[in-house]
């Protein structure tokens, strides 16, 4: 059995994460440095399933880990725009 845990944006990662998550992870830091997100209370949350990590981030961008592949998957949260004009 393995436990998850918690950690900040841009803090250190859990070591027995795979390489490729690693990147998925630093990916995701990296853009949201890039347009200017204040994530300072942001952090992630890694869960083992299954025995393949998936980590959330607070904003619900999920990083799965595929093991057949050796990739990870990036999944971001949809955006509503709420637009009265929606329907023309």
């Amino acid at each position: 059995m393995q436990l998850g845990t918690r950690w900040p944006i841009g803090g250190e990662l859990p070591p027995n994460l795979p390489h490729v998550v690693q990147v998925a992870v630093h990916a995701v830091e990296e853009e949201l440095d890039a347009v200017g997100e204040d994530t300072g209370a942001w952090r992630w949350t890694l869960t083992w399933l299954e025995g393949k990590p998936v980590i959330e981030l607070d904003d619900g961008t999920v990083i799965r880990y595929n093991a057949g592949e050796d990739s990870a998957t990036i999944t971001q949260p949809s955006v509503v725009i709420d637009d009265e004009d929606d329907w023309i």
